[in-house]
């Protein structure tokens, strides 16, 4: 079993631009994202995707692989697809965000232990345990799936109902992170937008709604995503521990 981890990493940021060069306790957050995936020794290759030559360099004065990205690419998982196309020796591709500075390999083995387990779902996700304090919160995307850990649904509103109190209902905090078959990657970035996908803004929405099947992988590890200015600040004081 042959497993790539991309890490798709754009300089042009809507919200902090220049976010992966931003410096995080002394080193710059794509360098956090590379080292931390390569101590997963799951994992046959990690390489960056990016349209940055200053991203480039971290990366490669790290010993690092790089491979440059056309600037035009809309999506993490286009970026991703394109690297993906340059490898098909690979077996299963991750798509591991550049803002996840404090990813751990534990979370990358238990987002890929499917594969390893000789099982072939389309993609897999991770998740964790929802904090009810965080139900109402549209910056935090819940998933529920069926009784096989299939994802039913993602959503930033509050799912399922609670009309009666129910013990464990299958109720998760999802973390952004993927692992996809690579013939299904190449295949999943060539089907159109669709509606649900559009008015959540969540683009694993598409692969429900054309009938396909997300395995979500449960863990209790956290991470700490950078999307906000606060996150940011959050980041200089997090304590990583492997």
């Amino acid at each position: 079993m042959k497993i790539l981890c991309v890490i798709p990493s754009r300089i042009g940021s809507t919200r902090m631009p220049g976010k992966p060069l931003l410096p995080i306790q002394g080193k710059p957050m794509i360098q956090w994202v590379y080292e931390n995936a390569s101590r997963c020794k799951a994992l046959s290759q990690v390489v960056v995707a990016t349209d940055s030559e200053e991203i480039a360099t971290i990366i490669k004065e790290l010993g690092g692989n790089v491979e440059m990205t056309d600037p035009n690419i809309q999506t993490g998982s286009d970026r991703v697809a394109a690297v993906a196309k340059n490898h098909p020796e690979m077996d299963v591709i991750i798509n591991l965000q550049g803002d996840e500075p404090f990813i751990k390999p534990r979370m990358l083995e238990q987002l890929i232990a499917p594969y390893l387990d000789g099982e072939t779902p389309d993609m897999t996700t991770l998740a964790y345990p929802l904090l009810n304090i965080h139900q109402n919160e549209p910056g935090v995307v819940k998933v529920i799936t069926d009784l096989n850990g299939d994802a039913i649904y993602f959503s930033r509103s509050p799912i399922p109902y609670l009309r009666q109190q129910v013990d464990n209902v299958p109720v998760y905090h999802h973390v952004g992170l993927y692992a996809f078959r690579r013939d299904f990657l190449l295949h999943y970035t060539t089907l159109p937008q669709t509606p649900l996908e559009k008015t959540e803004a969540l683009e694993q929405l598409r692969a429900i709604e054309h009938g396909f099947r997300i395995r979500v992988c449960l863990t209790d590890e956290r991470s700490l995503e950078i999307n906000t200015k606060e996150e940011y600040e959050q980041a200089q004081q997090f304590v990583y521990s492997h």
